[in-house]
Parts: structure tokens; sequence; C-alpha cells
């Protein structure tokens, strides 16, 4: 159930909940410091409803199993299938139906598993939580917690509702996977002023999101659907799926099939019956054949048959495709929209410059494994941390004044506990391999955001002193003096803040340390201890930073003509600074969340298509975005891990999902899952894409003149009045048996060598265009004509007409064999060395002239498909006519080259 106003979303009538003080929350939610009372509770629960996430009807199996047969060429199927039943041809009936029943089967078992991303939303949320109830404190389950509950906060907490923050010690939350903000944000009660985003609204903390460290109390002022994972939850149920480029196509091409068949059969009867004199029922099976035939109704199988190669192809370079056409569709982006934090970025925070007196040290090394090289700013060459006291001392004090720790799994792999800014330092540390010096820890004041620094006082080798780390603006004013090689000297702010500057603009968090020396260890350390002596000894600039891989998979994609864009809730300094660094095309400009927020949809696309780094975005942004760019005609890509990119993972027309970093809810999301989180894994997809698709184009191709060439043969018949050159079901068996084992060959092709040095292909364009449509006419014509011709050929000569069908269907498969290999190569003679490398071709070769052993030697098939045992001579009648085909259509390719160019 959804909370009705005035505590919908995260305002009142009056005032957004930031906005008001604490004392205006409790008052506009009807509660107070001690909590709801458990009346209250009672009666609120009953009027707002359990803290549940709204969850959406699925449809049953039975649904979507017969939603397959909703396809125009099913259609003409089924109603040929209608019209053999009711003259009793039962065998056609069956074998009909069985080729429509097999074709829904494949796509019902290739369609994605039910939709669980609200379901994975779901598990986001906690089961247990601790309130305030009448004072006391109480465990509840999260579905019963109500707008007006005083919810407690403790470090691992999964926050159960969006809430008011009334009271904060050191509270730090980890909210990445609902801003995309790489580090833990502290958290205040006092209210704020004008608009916010999300990632700035410091005084609540939302459903779904963790506790790092610290404690609170806060009064929950949205449960459910209202709150920011139920409005992401909203997004994801509203969102309806895409149809695939290919799709789209498909069914153009279906629909003008249908157009022309429907034309062709109501002409050939009514000429039939009135100027042929044909019986009606031997007149209504011909045109039936003519259906069937050119009903290229194979086509859906071998559609996905291909797609499921690419799939599989795609896993063993880790990428896992849940939605089928989504192979082809990778070949068709034209933008990829990408999240920055732990997509582009390795979301780990690492220092990569140290700032000091006398001197800027730049870090080697972009991940928290304690391993990389320390060298002078301008200089390539390593030196030995411990070759400078300077630097030595600041890393013993960023290491000692610090509350993280560095740790090593089972698998080797490293990570932190606490914050990554403080990991980040301790990494640091770890990094010089200084040998270890005891510090006894005498005294301490924790981090806390009011102050933006820690301190700790203690001994350290025989030496007591005050150690302390934090922000360089609040450290600045707390030291009046600096650390240089020959001692303490008074502070020179200019070259302090000129170096922060200069660091900040390219996109580092910046980090101060100082200390003093004291008589005697500091038991009770004060803040008013750290106003005077204090010497600053350095900064630590430091950023999350870019995947390597990904800078090589932006240039291939940008190469492809594929534009990379940053979606991200970082800040526009820091993401400008990434996207450089990444090489993303128009990185020096940028635009906020808070300006999208005040675009009219116009204005959004516009923006979209203008620039390619977007700050400080909230989901809904992020969805909009990709929705602007769909309606400027671009098949948009969108990578992301947390579930804030969700929403915008669905909408798009690939949604790509980290593996390992990536939330269930974006997984459940995604069309593609990157197994490894590389984004270089994404360049490979659409290479793999781009050769699928081009395949399927080669397999229309290859398919399409069979049809019609079956077609012309009947409607030849039928206006000659001639024998019925093939039954329905031996027309069914050319197009199933036959066309899907030799589509096979074509799925294995290898890639173009310029594949990823084109531009993405025109969706809009029909996969028929004019030289596709020429091939299908020309090459359908020559074999129509040459099976006509033998047709002729046979019948003066007293063949029985079971017979003469079997010849013109060993002779037609053959063709289709031939012509198979013909469109290997669109541009170049087909016999080249690819062929022997594709191992695909000889094996279903070897398979299709078995399966017509069978269907012309068996005595069981003759008798289901009115076939014949052939003499050895029908077989090279049928080869011969096959190379003279091979050899008109390699010179046809040659001479319509430069067309097929322009």
């Amino acid at each position: 159930m959804n909370n009705p106003a005035p505590l919908s979303g995260t305002k009142t009538t009056e005032k957004l909940w930031y906005q008001q003080t604490v004392e205006e929350s409790l008052t506009g939610l009807q509660s107070g410091p001690a909590g709801l009372s458990p009346e209250d509770a009672k009666n609120k629960l009953a009027h707002y409803g359990p803290n549940v996430l709204p969850q959406k009807e699925g449809k049953s199996l039975f649904i979507k199993f017969i939603s397959h047969f909703k396809d125009i060429l099913i259609y003409i199927l089924l109603a040929a299938a209608v019209v053999t039943a009711i003259m009793g041809h039962w065998v056609d009936t069956l074998v009909i139906l069985a080729v429509a029943v097999i074709n829904a089967l494949i796509g019902f078992i290739q369609e994605n598993n039910a939709e669980k991303s609200l379901k994975s939303i779901q598990n986001m949320l906690s089961s247990e939580a601790l309130v305030l109830r009448g004072g006391q404190q109480v465990t509840v389950g999260t579905d019963e917690i109500v707008p007006g509950d005083i919810v407690l906060l403790r470090p691992g907490d999964k926050i159960p509702a969006d809430l008011r923050l009334i009271d904060v010690h050191n509270l730090r939350v980890e909210e990445a996977i609902l801003t995309g903000e790489s580090t833990v944000v502290s958290k205040k009660t006092d209210s704020l002023e004008g608009e916010k985003s999300i990632g700035d609204r410091k005084n609540l903390a939302f459903s779904g999101t963790t506790v790092s460290s610290g404690t609170a109390s806060g009064v929950v002022f949205a449960t459910g659907g209202q709150t920011e994972l139920g409005h992401i939850n909203e997004m994801l149920s509203s969102i309806e799926d895409n149809k695939t480029p290919l799709l789209v196509q498909i069914d153009k091409l279906g629909k003008s099939i249908f157009i022309i068949i429907l034309f062709m059969m109501v002409a050939l009867l009514i000429f039939g019956y009135l100027l042929r004199d044909i019986p009606f029922g031997e007149l209504l099976l011909s045109v039936i054949s003519l259906a069937v035939a050119a009903v290229p109704e194979g086509l859906p199988a071998i559609i996905s048959i291909i797609l499921s190669l690419g799939v599989q192809a795609m896993a063993r370079s880790k990428a896992i495709i849940r939605k089928l056409p989504t192979v082809e569709t990778l070949g068709a982006m034209s933008v990829i929209c990408s999240d920055k934090t732990g997509t582009l970025t390795m979301n780990e925070m690492t220092v990569k410059a140290v700032i000091l007196a006398d001197n800027v040290w730049t870090v080697e090394g972009s991940s928290y494994e304690p391993m990389g090289s320390f060298s002078l700013a301008g200089s390539a060459t390593p030196v030995p941390p411990d070759s400078s006291p300077l630097l030595t001392q600041f890393l013993r004090t960023v290491d000692i004044c610090n509350d993280s720790t560095l740790k090593q799994d089972a698998q080797g792999h490293w990570g932190i506990t606490g914050g990554p800014t403080e990991g980040a330092l301790k990494v640091l540390a770890a990094k010089a391999h200084l040998p270890e010096l005891p510090f006894n820890l005498s005294s301490k004041i924790p981090f806390d955001s009011l102050y933006k620094y820690m301190a700790v006082a203690g001994d350290k080798n025989g030496e007591a002193q005050i150690m302390l780390t934090g922000a360089p603006d609040v450290l600045l004013k707390l030291c009046q003096f600096q650390q240089t090689p020959e001692g303490a000297v008074p502070l020179d702010h200019a070259y302090w803040e000129s170096a922060i500057t200069q660091y900040a603009s390219e996109g580092l968090r910046m980090v101060a340390a100082a200390w003093k020396p004291v008589e005697q260890p500091v038991t009770a350390l004060d803040h008013p201890e750290l106003s005077h002596g204090m010497v600053l000894i350095g900064i630590a600039g430091m950023m999350d930073p870019p995947r390597p891989e990904a800078i090589v998979a932006i240039a291939e994609c940008q190469q492809a003509g594929i534009r990379v864009k940053m979606i991200t809730g970082d800040h526009q300094e820091t993401a400008m600074a990434i996207g450089k660094m990444l090489g993303i095309g128009n990185s020096q400009n940028s635009i906020t969340g808070y300006e999208l927020e005040h675009m009219n949809d116009e204005q959004l696309r516009v923006a979209a298509t203008q620039f390619d780094i977007f700050a400080r975005t909230s989901p809904e942004h992020k969805l909009r975005l990709v929705k602007a760019l769909q309606e400027t005609g671009e098949i948009v890509g969108m990578t992301g891990d947390g579930v804030n990119d969700a929403p915008a993972l669905k909408q798009a027309n690939v949604g790509i999902a980290m593996g390992i970093k990536g939330t269930e809810v974006t997984k459940e999301s995604a069309d593609m899952i990157l197994v490894d989180d590389n984004f270089a894994t994404i360049a490979n997809a659409v290479r793999e894409g781009r050769r699928v698709y081009d395949n399927l184009k080669k397999t229309i191709l290859f398919i399409m003149p069979t049809n019609l060439a079956q077609g012309l043969l009947i409607i030849i018949a039928i206006l000659m009045g001639n024998l019925l050159p093939l039954t329905p079901v031996q027309i069914l068996w050319m197009n199933m048996a036959t066309s899907a084992t030799l589509s096979f060959g074509l799925a294995f092709e290898e890639a173009e060598s310029r594949v990823m040095r084109r531009p993405p292909r025109n969706v809009s364009a029909h996969v028929m265009d004019k030289y596709a449509i020429w091939r299908v006419a020309f090459v359908g014509l020559l074999i129509s004509i040459s099976a006509f011709l033998l047709e002729a050929w046979l019948q003066p000569r007293g063949y029985e007409p079971e017979f003469i069908r079997t010849v013109l269907l060993q002779t037609l498969v053959t063709a289709q064999w031939v012509y198979m290999i013909n469109c290997r190569d669109s541009d170049n003679f087909s016999l080249n060395s690819g062929l022997l490398e594709n191992k695909g071709i000889w094996i279903v070769t070897v398979v299709l002239f078995g399966l017509q052993a069978i269907i012309i030697y068996v005595p069981l098939m003759n008798t289901l498909f009115g076939t014949r045992p052939l003499p050895f001579i029908y077989w090279i009648i049928g080869l011969l006519i096959g190379v003279a085909l091979f050899v008109i259509v390699e010179i046809e390719k040659v001479l319509t080259r430069s067309w097929r160019k322009s």
C-alpha cells in the first residue's frame, strides 16, 4: 500500500523533509523523541500498510507460451493447418502444427525467466530493525515500521526506511548503490537550505543503504513504495520491454511477406478456379502449398539458433547474455551510457600524489593491493620512500591516525574495513614497507563530519606526540607551521592552497596530515589542544582511478562509431577529470543533475546529445537521459552496478550489469552481465554482436530465395495446370530440416576484418534493402527455372508424380547447399581459406546429406513424406545444377559490387 500525502516522497505540503528542523519533522509526523506508542504504531500500520515494496503481478507460464504464437507468419501456418484438417489431410495438418509448436517452444525456452528485478529489490531491505516505541527499545520486523517511528542505527545496519535524522554520532553511510558516489557520506541533523540532490541530502538516510560507521537515530518519513528505493521499484515496474532492432525488422519482413502471400493466394484461387477449371479441393491444396512454401517458417528457429551460438561465444568471453535478442542489439549500439564508480573506475580509492613542503611524490598502483612505487613528480624513476624522512613521517602519521585496516581474503584479493578514504591512506603506508615502530595510544578524537578531522595522542618510539588527519581546509586553519627537512617553519598558506587547487582540478580528493610534539603523552585529548603548535606535514591526493582496460575499450568503441557517455552521482570536477583520463569525447564540458532537473523534454534531448559527462545525477535523471537518447534515434547501452542504475538499465536497449560488484537488482534488470566487471568486455561483445548480425543477414539472404523458388514453382504449376511440384509436408521438410541445418554453417563464419572500424548500422533501414531484394529475386528465379526445366524433362518420360517430386526435392536441397557457400562472403569469392577453417559448414554438410538419405531411402519416411528411392545419377544431376548456380551467383557478385558499395 502506498503512503498517502502529506507523507509521500520526501516532502510535506510546506517544506521538503531535509529543509525542516528536527522539531518540525517530529511534529509533522505526529511523533516525539520517545517514538510512537504501540497503539499509535498499530493504527498507522493499518492506515499506511506494511513497509514492503509493491509487486507487479507476473504472467503465467501458459500465457508466456501462447504469446510466442503472436507472429503473422505463424498465423498463416495455423490457417493452413485448419484448412488441411477440414480436407482430411491429417499428416499435413500434424506436420504444420508441429512446426508452429516447435517455433513457439524455441522462443519460450530462450525467453528470459520470470521478471526478478522487483524481488531482488525486496531482498535489499533488512528483515528487522531497532525502534523506540513508547520510550522503549524494541526489535520489530521491517514490514511493521510506519511513518513516525524512531529507528536506531548501528554500524553494519541496513537502513529499513527513509529517515529524517534527529541525532547522529560520527554517522557515515554507504550510499553508492543509490547515488553512485564512491565515498561514504557523513551525516548531520541540521536543516538544509534550497533544493538538494539525493547525494547532498546529508540529514536524510535512505532505505536499502548501509551504515558504515557511527550511530544515529532518525524518524521515519517514508515507507514501502514511497521511499527512494520504492521510487526505483516503481520505475522498474513501469518500464515496458523494448523490441530489439532485429525483431522490429523481422516483424516488418513478416508483414511484407504476408501481404504478398495473401495477394497471390487470392489471385491464384480465382485464376485456377475460373480459367483452369481445376477441382476446388486440389486447387485449395495447391494454394496452401504456396502459403507454406512462401512462409520462411524455419526463420524464427534459425534466428534463435544463431543467437544462441552468439550467447555461448560471449559467455566464453565473460559476458553473460540474459535476453537472447540482446546479442544482435549489441552490434547496433550507437551510445553507451556508463556509470562511473565501479564500472569505468576501480571503486577503490587510491592515493596518487603526496604533496610535501619540499617535493611532490607520485604513487603508482590502482587498487587496495599494497604494491606500487614512489617517484618524484616529473620523474618516472622509482625512489625508495624511506630515503625521504619527510615522506616517511607523513606515511607513519596517516598509518597511525587511521581507523581502517587492510586485509587479504583466501583468494588473495585485497580489501579494507572502514571508510575508503582512510583505507586508501592505510594502503599508501603499506606500499612503503616501512619497518614497524610501536605506537602506544593514550587518547583519541574520532572523526566527525562536524569538525572533519581525526586525532590521536600517544608515544611513538619514545616520543610523545599528537597526530592529526582531516580535510585540508580545516587543518590549514589549525596549523601554524609546516614540516620541512630542516624542521618546522611558518606555514606558507599560498603554497598549499595553490597545490590543493591544482590537484583538486584533476579530480583528486585531498586529505592532510599534521603533528606536534608534546612533553608527555596526552591522556585526555580535546579540541583546544589542536588549536596551537600544530605542524602540517603534507597532503595526500587520492582518487577512484580509471580502469586501464576501460581506457582501451572506450577508444575501441569510439573507433567503431559508438559514443561513450559517463553518468555519475559524483561531483562535477571529479567526473570531468576522470572523463579526460578515460578519453571520453567531450570531457572538457559537463552538466549536473540539478540542471537536468529544470529542463523540459526538448531541452533534455539537446543536452543528452551535446554532453558526454553528467554529474550529481539521480536514478530519475539516468532514466530520463536514456529515454531522451532513444527518442533521438540512438540505440542505447547502459552500464552500472548499483540499484540506482537499475531503471536506466531496464529502459536501455542493452542494459549491462557488473557481475562482481553489481547488486542482484542490477543483474536482474540487465540484458547482459559482465562476469569480470571489465568494461573492455563490452567492446568484445559489440564485435561479437556485429558478427552475429552479419551472419543473420547472410542467413536471411540464404533462406529467402529458396522460399521464393518454391512459391514460383507452385505458381507456374497452377498457371499451366501442371502437377503440384512439392506437397506441403515436403516444403516444410525443406524449410525446417534442411534450411535450419545449413544455417548452422553460416552461424560459424568469423567476423569481417573491419567489423569494428565501421559505424553502427542504421536500425531504421529494412533488413531487406534494395540489393537484398534483387539477390532474392535473382537467385529465386534461377532455382525455380532450373527446377521447372528439370520437371518438364521428367514428366514426358512416364515417371510417377512421387518420383518426380523426390527428384525436385533433392535438386532444391542441393541448390540450397551450394548457395549457402555463395552466401559466406557477400563481397569476395566464396571458395577461400575461410571455407576450410569453418568446420561448421562441413559438419552441416554431412548432417544434411544424411537427412536426405533418410527421407529418400527409409520406407517410413517415404510413406510420411510421399518420397521414393532415387538412383545415384539423380544426386549427380542435382549437384551439376547446383554448381552451375554457384558460378552464376559468383559472377553476379562481381558485376554488382559497385552497386552494393554505393
